[in-house]
């Protein structure tokens, strides 16, 4: 599986909204996400794991 890479942009309560560089939106649970992720993280989707990038 290809890197898709992802920013934070905003985070509501348990759940952050990311957006790819292709601007694709994205919600997904804080839990899934490494600790450490804020608002502007810079996210790396690879192989069905989470990293800051």
């Amino acid at each position: 599986m290809e890197a898709i890479y992802y920013t934070v942009r905003t985070v509501n309560g348990d759940y952050a909204e990311l957006v790819t560089d292709e601007g694709l939106e994205h919600s997904i649970t804080m839990f899934l996400l490494p600790e450490g992720t804020t608002v502007g993280s810079r996210l790396k989707l690879e192989n069905f794991q989470w990293e800051l990038a």
